[in-house]
């Protein structure tokens, strides 16, 4: 389901529905509040933690892979641990791209994999211990912000610059996991992912901004009429990415989160992209859960984050104990 359009109201106008739901929104923001005052398994390496106060896609993924580069171009051994939501093993695993599926590890993971050593584990701390063990250098948690299963050296909370906080209402009254007070306080950096003078009040949190941008790959993508389709956090910005390409959008079909590719459904959309005549695209994220027959037939835009004030990025990390080699 998509998420309410009630829960990106102002804050001070959030609607009726956010008021009546609010008593809810309390009851879940205080159960999140008593769980992440747990103590958790302690790493003998730096530990960071991509996460997100929102609920749903705001940019996670691209900010692992970037960090994971950046670690990386910096002397470091980074791991990813993730959930490996959808997936159904339990882990600890590490994915082997060439081996593994979208159902059983989880697309995110899947995709992380092919940058850096990735495990996926649901007990997270024992992901962690299976990575440090592996020769991570530095652990980096795919979400897990209001997870107290593993202490946390640096809090990156990553916030879509467009939609914010929203109403700034806790489920289901609005998109949050909790307060923005309450997840503030054990933020350590504040990531704004994209073009939007809209105004994000972090406290006392340092911020740093950031854009997606693709990868070019010699794709004529100006005037190509294309049938886009995406099962991420928030679609429509794959398909404005899109047209800001120069490609021509003639459908987009917006997805659920994770929507598995049956064959029934990318048949329906093979059939519509023949009859209007144009070509299926994706994201990165999506192609790894294409059935094999649909992979030839499918273009994808691989995006990478890429970051302002570095230096602010560069002084957390000095924070965190995390120096260059």
């Amino acid at each position: 389901m998509p998420a309410p359009s009630f829960w990106f109201n102002a804050p001070d106008r959030p609607g009726l529905r956010a008021r009546l739901l609010s008593p809810l929104g309390w009851l879940y923001g205080a159960a999140t509040a008593a769980r992440v005052r747990k103590a958790g398994f302690k790493a003998d390496v730096p530990v960071i933690c991509i996460g997100n106060i929102n609920v749903g896609g705001t940019g996670k993924t691209p900010t692992a892979i970037f960090l994971a580069q950046y670690l990386i171009a910096n002397g470091h051994t980074p791991h990813i641990v993730s959930r490996g939501y959808g997936g159904s093993l339990t882990g600890p695993t590490q994915v082997n791209e060439r081996v593994h599926k979208a159902d059983q590890v989880g697309d995110e993971p899947l995709l992380l994999s092919a940058f850096c050593p990735t495990w996926i584990a649901k007990d997270r701390a024992a992901g962690a211990k299976a990575a440090q063990g592996a020769g991570a250098s530095i652990i980096l948690l795919d979400d897990g912000f209001q997870n107290p299963s593993v202490e946390k050296d640096l809090n990156i909370v990553v916030v879509d610059a467009t939609r914010g906080f929203g109403n700034e209402r806790v489920l289901p009254a609005g998109p949050l996991r909790e307060t923005v007070d309450a997840g503030l306080k054990r933020a350590d950096l504040v990531l704004k992912i994209g073009d939007s003078d809209k105004p994000l009040n972090t406290s006392d949190v340092p911020q740093i901004t950031g854009r997606l941008a693709p990868l070019p790959t010699g794709m004529p993508w100006q005037g190509m009429p294309v049938l886009a389709f995406a099962g991420i956090g928030n679609p429509e910005k794959f398909f404005a990415t899109l047209r800001a390409m120069g490609a021509v959008v003639i459908h987009g079909e917006a997805l659920e989160d994770h929507q598995p590719l049956t064959p029934q459904l990318m048949l329906r959309l093979e059939t519509e992209a023949t009859l209007k005549g144009a070509q299926l695209v994706t994201t990165e994220k999506d192609a790894v859960r294409l059935p094999d027959n649909f992979r030839p037939k499918v273009l994808t835009v691989p995006v990478r984050l890429e970051i302002d004030q570095p230096e602010v990025l560069n002084t957390a990390l000095l924070n965190a104990g995390i120096e260059p080699k």
